[in-house]
């Protein structure tokens, strides 16, 4: 029974080494106490994409809106539900959506998250 339990653990601890905390410009998303945050999904090829999140951040870059794991790499995700899901694992849910102007002919969604 020790055995089982002590293999358990071990199992455990290797399963969650994995894990990685997402941040935006080096604070958590989980740390975020932002009422209000608007999402933008943007296509990074292969249909996947990453996630830009506005909070009301002072940032330097347009790319320290992305979201990133604790490597600092953009984390991707597998669509733009898939983001919006993970989001409502942090405790938001959907507010409004907007699309915002790329350029002349093409636009994309922008999601507004309201804090549960």
């Amino acid at each position: 029974m020790k055995k089982l339990i002590l293999a358990a653990a071990i199992a455990a601890c290797f399963g969650l080494s994995d894990a990685k905390a997402q941040n935006v410009n080096g604070f958590k998303l989980s740390d975020i106490k932002a009422e209000y945050i608007e999402v933008k999904p943007i296509y990074d090829g292969g249909n996947t994409y990453i996630a830009r999140i506005d909070y009301g951040q002072k940032i330097k870059r347009v790319r320290d809106l992305n979201v990133k794991d604790d490597d600092g790499n953009d984390l991707i995700f597998n669509s733009q539900m898939d983001c919006l899901n993970k989001l409502k694992d942090y405790g938001y849910e959907l507010f409004n959506t907007y699309t915002d102007q790329i350029d002349k002919d093409g636009s994309r969604p922008v999601y507004v998250m309201k804090r549960k």
